[in-house]
């Protein structure tokens, strides 16, 4: 038996990368996927990706880092499926590994409206519904520049710290509720993340003193599959963590 059969997955920026995997993986185990990408022609083809691989999908393209459309967005998977059983916050963007200093306001703005604003008016909007059915899981993916200062510029380390801690605020509050909220912290993936990034030289070189220890980058199927584990009844306890996921690189 599938282990999904019928549940509800939102999952935003299905469109590439882990996203993609994620939903792809999840459609699979019979999980019945809203996928959301800002890109409709991304989203789209993995939509039909899915259906020709005879599982359901439909999709909503949504700037997560903008209140109305994520306002949108969930009405319209209420309208489509009426219910969410499974939010998985994966839409994030990179900076360009500028220090505090030369941090623009436009950067920092960018960077915490998506990466932080969008999970968290994600996760105040599937609440009222998760409390209703007195159940309800959320994965966030964050990123082991949550746990350190050396992997990314200030704003999406700040971005990352701030999704561990919204993760694990919510997994106390809720914890009687049977609500479940975990994060994964990837390492190295290989995804287009870095795309159009043009490098701040200070900040690259600072980050670049850490990466001779890092190992082969995973792949976004590494990340979907720890995701399927966690969301698929079969993780016990496990509430509130953040889950490493980069070969051993920070154990360095």
């Amino acid at each position: 038996m599938k282990t999904l059969s019928n549940k509800v997955v939102l999952v935003t920026g299905a469109g590439s990368g882990i996203g993609k995997a994620i939903a792809e993986l999840l459609a699979k185990q019979g999980a019945r996927l809203m996928l959301s990408d800002i890109r409709y022609a991304n989203i789209e083809a993995v939509a039909k990706e899915i259906k020709s691989a005879g599982g359901e999908a439909a999709f909503y393209p949504a700037d997560v880092s903008e209140l109305k459309q994520v306002n949108s967005l969930m009405k319209y998977t209420l309208d489509q499926y009426g219910t969410i059983d499974i939010l998985v916050n994966n839409a994030g963007i990179m900076d360009d590994f500028s220090p505090v200093e030369q941090v623009s306001d436009e950067l920092w703005n960018h960077i915490l409206g998506v990466n932080l604003n969008g999970p968290f008016y994600t996760c105040r909007a599937a609440m009222s519904i998760f409390q209703k059915q007195n159940r309800g899981h959320i994965i966030n993916i964050a990123s082991i520049a949550g746990l350190n200062g050396g992997r990314a510029g200030l704003a999406y380390t700040v971005s990352k710290h701030g999704l561990i801690g919204m993760t694990k605020s919510i997994a106390y509050q809720y914890a009687g509720q049977g609500i479940i909220c975990n994060a994964i912290a990837p390492g190295g993936i290989s995804t287009n993340i870095l795309h159009g990034v043009e490098p701040n030289a200070f900040g690259f070189d600072r980050m670049s003193a850490g990466t001779a220890n890092a190992p082969a980058p995973g792949s976004p199927q590494d990340i979907a599959a720890l995701t399927l584990f966690l969301v698929s009844g079969n993780s016990g306890l496990i509430n509130g963590a953040v889950i490493v996921a980069d070969g051993g690189w920070t154990a360095y």
